[in-house]
């Protein structure tokens, strides 16, 4: 086995689908950013979600806001409902895990707060619930997915945005989902501080 063409091979891969998903991605990315500003800006707030790599996601995601990505701002209000073990363990043990997020977003959102639902796939049961407390609460949804959309495809509401990675390997989709995230944060810090093109 050649392990340098291997490595090789996954540096160009993901940089051929970062470029594919540049055109479908950049102006929903764009409408998402101005989707989440607006939440901040009226006191509201993102609640991020995901399992896995994308659970990971969501808490990079919530710390880069609370804290600050790579310029100096106000705290943002972003929480990360993947964190909490002792909420998603009791919810799980006394319900079902496909309700670990659906039962936090009906605790915490309101309307006019935004939430960030990944899933590779499209079809994470607990991130479909979630999606449809969202709505209940009256709240827009941003969702990271791949593969098609999968499930989640079907239920986003015009009001939504749907950032689908147009690419099949999850390695790949969370790797694009990753960059996505960054774009959020810096367009949300621009929009917020004026700051210009550089």
């Amino acid at each position: 086995m050649d392990l340098i063409h291997r490595i090789s091979r996954q540096f160009e891969d993901s940089a051929r689908v970062k470029l594919d998903a540049l055109e479908a991605l950049a102006a929903p990315i764009a409408g998402a950013v101005e989707i989440m500003i607006g939440s901040l800006l009226n006191n509201g707030k993102i609640l991020a979600c995901g399992n896995g790599g994308s659970a990971a996601d969501a808490q990079h995601f919530a710390a880069e806001l609370v804290n600050r990505f790579e310029m100096e701002r106000p705290p943002l209000a972003a929480i990360a409902l993947t964190t909490d073990t002792s909420t998603l363990t009791s919810i799980a043990n006394d319900y079902d895990f496909t309700q670990v997020f659906s039962k936090q977003v009906r605790a915490l959102g309101h309307p006019g707060d935004v939430l960030l639902a990944i899933s590779t796939s499209g079809n994470s049961p607990n991130v479909i619930e979630a999606i449809a407390a969202a709505h209940e609460r009256e709240m827009r949804v941003i969702a990271l997915t791949g593969n098609g959309g999968g499930h989640i495809n079907a239920l986003l509401g015009d009001d939504d945005v749907h950032l689908c990675v147009p690419a099949q390997r999850t390695a790949r989709i969370q790797e694009v989902h990753l960059l996505t995230l960054h774009c959020l944060c810096d367009g949300i810090d621009c929009l917020l501080l004026g700051v210009e093109d550089q």
